[in-house]
């Protein structure tokens, strides 16, 4: 897995680093945004200092994610007001305060990681849909025309795809796209489905794609 690490300050920089490696990822260390690769498509998670000459990191994280909205961006940073939290978690998945412990810091890039976890294949043929990249794009081949999902539609589309062929509880796929407890009762999950239908099923009201199991929940076949 391969860490894109930005932090000026050398000594906490090189104690990540040897972290990172310990951990078995492999980290790429700049100490500021000026000289990043143009290609982040490689990176499988970002750990962002806040504090940097130049390009501060709210800046650099804002325009990373707007580019690659599925690579997870952990924010680190000795600020710990409320307001620069919250500044932070509008763009950035997760953010830390220093000091931290290391251990905490590899847990929270492990969870990053399973969030975002990437299909294996670079192409997926799901009936009438070609699926690229890890679902971000998906083509219909009848009309080689794009289908734009909502950012929830993707989530939850993508979570079937991480689970291929298995029957999924209305609990399962709430908690793993919402990370939050399923309420009984709550109608958001079939509402988006309902939607995410409309969208990627050659008849809605006759999916083949997302196929209901009466009495249980959904399933995805390959």
């Amino acid at each position: 897995m391969d860490v894109l690490y930005v932090e000026d300050d050398q000594e906490i920089g090189t104690w990540v680093e040897k972290k990172l490696k310990q951990a078995g990822y492999q980290p790429h260390w700049f100490i500021s945004g000026q000289n990043l690769p143009d290609d982040l498509e490689g990176f499988d998670a970002v750990v962002l200092d806040v504090m940097l000459p130049g390009l501060d990191g709210f800046s650099l994280g804002r325009r990373i994610k707007r580019q690659y909205p599925n690579l997870p961006i952990i924010m680190l940073s000795a600020r710990t007001s409320i307001d620069d939290k919250l500044e932070g978690l509008e763009f950035a998945d997760d953010y830390m305060t220093k000091p931290f412990h290391p251990e905490e810091l590899l847990k929270r890039i492990e969870i990053q990681l399973r969030k975002y976890e990437r299909t294996p294949e670079e192409t997926i043929l799901l009936h009438h849909l070609r699926i690229q990249k890890s679902c971000q794009v998906i083509t219909d081949e009848r009309t080689s025309e794009e289908i734009i999902l909502t950012g929830k539609q993707f989530y939850i589309f993508h979570y079937f795809l991480r689970h291929l062929n298995q029957i999924l509880t209305k609990e399962q796929l709430y908690e793993g796209v919402w990370e939050e407890p399923y309420r009984e009762g709550d109608k958001a999950l079939m509402v988006h489905i309902r939607h995410l239908r409309e969208k990627i099923e050659q008849d809605p009201s006759r999916p083949q794609i997302i196929e209901t199991i009466r009495g249980i929940g959904y399933r995805v076949r390959a």
